[in-house]
């Protein structure tokens, strides 16, 4: 009878563990860089045109792609923008590669079916470009309290009680 308290407390406990951790995200081998790049949008139609980004290379970065003409971003700028070549198949996904110096990365974009009604002139402006990560010690304390609630509650209900109430 004891085993099953202590199994079923370690169970909760590794349940309320389980839920406190950050959830992983699997990337391709060619997404992990030491610079951050992307095209936007990820889905366009043929002829529709695209910004190619790219954050924290401090060299002259090439972007190619089966799917538009090959674009440089000079060292010192972030951005740039490619269109879609006319003939590009509805549907299908081409991989996009940013060559950053001696590193590179790859992304894919989707063909979507139809044709552009208009042409962007600029980027959409979303957002201050990019988040600062930190620690809120609010999410830190409330995570800190439901571990070692669980943990405690795990320790009570795996002590074995004697017919008075008392612990044994």
């Amino acid at each position: 009878m004891r085993a099953i308290r202590v199994a079923s407390a370690a169970l909760l406990g590794m349940t309320a563990l389980s839920f406190t951790a950050p959830a992983a995200h699997a990337a391709r081998a060619g997404d992990i860089t030491s610079f951050g790049f992307s095209v936007l949008p990820s889905t366009i139609a043929a002829g529709g045109q695209v910004t190619l980004r790219v954050d924290g290379c401090h060299n002259r970065t090439t972007v190619s792609s089966g799917v538009f003409d090959t674009v440089t971003i000079p060292k010192g700028r972030s951005s740039a923008t490619a269109t879609v070549d006319w003939d590009a198949k509805p549907g299908a996904v081409y991989e996009v590669t940013f060559q950053c110096g001696n590193e590179s990365g790859r992304t894919d974009l989707t063909i979507a079916t139809g044709r552009p009604t208009a042409h962007p002139t600029r980027g959409s402006h979303t957002g201050a470009g990019g988040t600062v990560a930190g620690f809120d010690l609010r999410e830190i304390g409330l995570g800190t309290a439901l571990v070692a609630g669980s943990l405690g509650a795990a320790w009570h209900w795996s002590r074995r009680r004697a017919e008075d109430g008392t612990h044994t």
